[in-house]
Parts: structure tokens; C-alpha cells; sequence
């Protein structure tokens, strides 16, 4: 804190002038202990960043093993019907009560639930019963480059160089990795799961847009819980036209990953990237979305036993580099811009950090 201190200093500006006394601030060295603090919680704090996106990261895998005993829209339904009461459960515990929401901010809320939440979670499902994991989760790192391209094209938004750049770094790592040269080209199999994945996250993308056209923003939590209540309402009808596969083909292992999803990059995801966000700056929690898709791969290799070239690691770097050239710029977010980490609207999924 500063503190002021007086030292009597003669300043004669003639001779005969009187004495004056001025006065020295100066702001003393933070104490070692204050420092020592002030490092501790935001270590703790990256280490929650870490964690949530990590989180995120694996739902490509848990989808993997849902897809194997799970019609989409059932695993999706399930995912959120055990989320909403456990989000629920948390805005009651913080005493939150619903905001007063528009006619027109609840269509767009609804539209929201239906593309990043239902949307997001059908195609990535769908995509990684086809696809390959280390392919999908470097999918996951396209999303900055996803909401430049839905910006510019579809909303007409203006972006600078240093975003079409993010975009171009992202799309080359992608080639990369799927199209790798001195490798047999992909299956039609392999390329439509790759499809549906980006589909997926352009999905995320137009969640995120969605959210800043909102006309009063809604708290993280509650647009969390509405997100995961409209999802399930929303996945529950197509989901009863899959009664019959869905009975005849569920596995614990699939019930089991999809009850992962739920619980941990939906829920304990959220706690932690909000806990995170809390210590540290926003541009601090941007840099940390990159860790999404680098535990996807490593996901991928530890579980699948999926193999890494020197052409997939140049596309997983490309795709790093551009979401940390995306992250570090500084931006002047909208006034109503509250947007959550593409990876934590009803669920921490890639999210788009919340600004600071």
C-alpha cells in the first residue's frame, strides 16, 4: 500500500526565503508474503484452467465411447438430464434466482440449447463413432477460426488480420493433420466423421455469437442451466424415436461415459474454469483454452493407441498457435458480450474465454 512520509527538505528560492517542507510519496515494496500469495492463487488458479479444459479435451473420447452403445440423441438427452439438477443445485446454493428474460432473448436462448447444446453434442457424438480421436480433437481447436468465418460471412461482423491470421493458422493444422502428406488419403468414412466434428463446433460458434446478441445477458450459471434444461427438453423427442435401437444396443460402457460427460466437463468443468477465471485475467484464461485439444490428442494416444507423426504434431501446432494468436489479442468486447469459454455454456466445452 502507499505510504506517505515527510522528510524536511530546504528549498531557498531566494536567500532569506523561509524553509519549506515537501512531502515524498513513495509506495513501499510489496511484503514477501503478499507476493508469495498473490503467486500461490493464481497457480492455483491455472491449475483450475487447466483442469476444466482438460475436461473438455476428453469429451472427445467419452463421445467415442458413448457412440458405441448410444443413439446420439438418447446419450444427449441423458447427458443432460443428469446435468440440469446438479447445475440447478449450484444456483441454489449461490441463492441465484432466474433473471426476467424477453420474448426475444428467449427465442434466442432456445436456438442456443439447440445448436451448442444439442447441435454440439449429436454431431460430436456422430463424428467420432467415424472419425478418428487424435482427427477430433484437433477439430476442437478450430473453434476461434470458426467464429471468425460465421462472423465475417453470416453476421457481416468486420475482423482484423491478426483474427484472419488465428483462422489461417487453425486451417492449415487441420489440412495437416487430416490430409498428411506422404500418407494414404483418408476414407469417405474418415472424412465425414471429420465433417460432422467441424459441424459440431461451428455449432459452439454460433452458440457464442448467439450469446452476444442477447439483450440482457444472463449470469454464467443460469445460462448454464437453461442451456442444459433446454437441451434436454429439445433432444428429448428425437430421442424417443431411438427407444427401440437404444434398448437394444446400450452398454454400461456407454451409459457410463455419457454420465462422465455430464458430471465432469459439464459440471465440476464449469466450477473449476470459473474458479480459474476468478485468479487469474482473462487473457491469462484464453491462453488456457488451448489445452483443449492438445489433452484430446494425448487422450486419444494413451487410450486408442492412436500414433502421432511429424505431420499431425505440425497440425496440432498450427492449430495451437492460432487459438493463441486469437487469445492474445486485445479486444474491445460488445458492452452486453458475457459470452462463457466456447467450452462452458451447457457445458465447458472450447470454449471462447469470458473477457476481462
Amino acid at each position: 500500500m502507499p505510504i506517505d512520509q515527510t522528510d524536511a527538505v530546504p528549498h531557498a528560492e531566494t536567500p532569506g526565503a523561509a524553509t519549506h517542507i515537501a512531502a515524498i510519496s513513495f509506495k513501499t515494496p510489496s511484503p514477501p508474503h503478499a507476493m508469495m500469495r498473490r503467486m500461490k492463487t493464481r497457480l492455483i488458479g491455472y491449475l483450475y484452467l487447466a483442469a476444466a479444459m482438460t475436461g473438455v479435451g476428453s469429451t472427445v473420447i467419452a463421445s467415442r465411447f458413448a457412440a458405441g452403445g448410444l443413439p446420439p440423441f438418447t446419450a444427449t438427452a441423458l447427458r443432460f438430464l443428469i446435468a440440469t439438477p446438479l447445475l440447478f443445485a449450484l444456483m441454489r446454493a449461490q441463492r441465484m434466482r432466474w433473471p426476467r428474460i424477453g420474448t426475444r432473448d428467449a427465442v434466442l436462448l432456445v436456438v442456443q440449447a439447440a445448436a451448442g447444446g444439442v447441435g454440439y453434442t449429436v454431431l460430436l457424438i456422430s463424428g467420432t463413432k467415424l472419425s478418428s480421436p487424435v482427427d477430433a480433437g484437433v477439430m476442437l481447436g478450430t473453434l476461434p477460426a470458426m467464429s471468425t468465418l460465421i462472423a465475417a460471412i453470416v453476421l457481416r461482423e468486420r475482423q482484423t488480420l491478426r483474427d484472419w491470421g488465428a483462422a489461417a493458422l487453425a486451417t492449415a493444422g487441420v489440412l495437416f493433420v487430416t490430409f498428411a502428406p506422404g500418407q494414404a488419403m483418408p476414407s469417405l468414412q474418415t472424412l465425414a466423421g471429420d465433417a460432422l466434428v467441424l459441424a459440431a463446433v461451428a455449432c459452439e460458434a454460433v452458440f457464442i455469437l448467439l450469446n452476444r446478441r442477447l439483450s440482457a445477458p444472463l449470469p454464467p450459471l443460469a445460462l448454464s442451466t437453461a442451456m442444459s434444461g433446454l437441451g434436454f427438453v429439445l433432444a428429448l423427442v428425437p430421442a424417443a424415436f431411438e427407444w427401440h435401437a437404444a434398448a437394444a444396443g446400450w452398454t454400461i460402457g456407454a451409459v457410463s461415459a455419457i454420465a462422465y460427460y455430464a458430471l465432469v466437463p459439464t459440471v465440476l468443468g464449469y466450477v473449476c474454469w470459473y474458479a480459474g477465471s476468478a485468479r487469474t485475467s482473462g487473457t491469462e484464461a484464453a491462453l488456457f483454452t488451448a489445452v483443449a485439444p492438445v489433452s484430446a490428442v494425448l487422450f486419444a494416444v494413451a487410450l486408442f493407441g492412436e500414433t502421432l507423426g511429424g505431420t499431425r504434431l505440425l497440425g496440432i501446432a498450427l492449430v495451437v498457435a492460432g487459438m493463441l494468436a486469437g487469445a492474445t489479442r486485445r479486444r474491445e468486447p460488445p458492452a452486453r458480450d458475457t459470452t462463457a469459454p466456447s467450452a462452458l455454456p451447457a457445458r465447458p466445452a472450447a470454449s471462447s474465454p469470458t473477457a476481462d
